[in-house]
């Protein structure tokens, strides 16, 4: 696969604030990738930087062939956005937004009413066109930003935390309509989420602290990388897990203990087959990844003296 974005030594300061220092990282054409990092550690400098909102300081930047310093139009006409907070205008139509919006692009007449009509089946709206969208619900409001940021069929979508605050089942929705997309048109996708089962499903991923990258690959690399494996095991008593000799947590009906890798899970299990009858293994979580890369969770502000002045 080509790259499609290509970022290197990109660098933003706001005063004494490095909001992004020294970045680069590539993304490859029709992937999930994954942009993570807490509040205030440059993901939302970068993606306005991207998107032409904010200047850089230094670096460079092409998306899709084209160089943001040379034709930052050519760059605008193949990306999709979706922002943390939606930028529809609350007394307008839902019709009336995305008719406004896609008259930016030339989409007018019947090529907008045949948009219109796909885009309100995927994202399933049309009974909502009439409404105005400050009458809507988050779930309501948040699938027109999508059909919004979708209008010009886009190379790329970002969706900087498109599904925070929205209940499971909308959020299953959004996600279904993007793998579709995804599927049908090689659309790629580049994510900041706060929900980290949705990073879990990245192809790859970018981990951003104070700035910097500070671990990347793919979710398998880094769980591998960066957290060990656990094995629940049932039916057995404490002194049992205790001869085992390795750390565990008691569960409600089980125990759970941490081993380093797979192979040390395998070689544990061979030791001691009578304990061993009812058990799983599963890896670590992405969580356990970024707390371990970062020292914080996810959703966790910088502190003032870390330099965290915008995300």
């Amino acid at each position: 696969m080509k790259n499609i974005i290509e970022i290197d030594g990109l660098h933003k300061r706001f005063g004494e604030v490095h909001a992004v220092d020294d970045l680069s990282f590539r993304v490859k054409e029709g992937e999930l990738f994954a942009f993570l990092g807490v509040n205030g550690a440059g993901k939302s400098t970068t993606i306005n930087i991207m998107c032409g909102q904010l200047t850089k300081d230094s670096g460079s930047i092409v998306i899709d062939g084209n160089d943001l310093d040379r034709d930052i139009a050519g760059i605008k006409r193949g990306l999709g956005v979706v922002f943390q907070n939606s930028v529809l205008d609350a007394a307008l139509s839902v019709r009336d937004n995305l008719e406004s919006r896609a008259a930016l692009y030339g989409i007018v007449g019947n090529a907008f009413s045949k948009r219109l009509s796909e885009l309100s089946a995927l994202l399933d709206f049309n009974d909502l066109l009439n409404r105005a969208v400050g009458k809507l619900s988050g779930g309501q409001r948040r699938r027109i930003d999508i059909a919004r940021a979708l209008l010009h069929k886009p190379r790329i979508l970002i969706l900087d935390e498109p599904t925070t605050g929205l209940d499971p089942q909308t959020r299953r929705t959004l996600w279904d309509v993007i793998a579709a997309l995804r599927k049908s048109e090689n659309m790629t996708v580049f994510l900041t989420t706060h929900y980290m089962e949705e990073a879990a499903d990245a192809d790859y991923v970018v981990i951003l602290d104070s700035g910097k990258i500070a671990a990347q690959g793919t979710p398998l690399e880094l769980k591998n990388a960066y957290t060990g494996d656990f094995i629940t095991l049932y039916g057995v008593d404490e002194d049992a897990v205790r001869s085992l000799g390795t750390d565990y947590e008691i569960l409600r009906d089980a125990y759970r203990l941490s081993v380093p890798n797979t192979a040390a899970a395998t070689e544990l299990i061979l030791a001691h087959s009578q304990i061993f009858v009812d058990y799983e293994i599963t890896k670590g979580k992405m969580d356990d990844v970024f707390l371990a890369v970062t020292g914080k969770t996810l959703g966790e502000p910088l502190t003032k003296d870390e330099g965290g002045a915008r995300g």
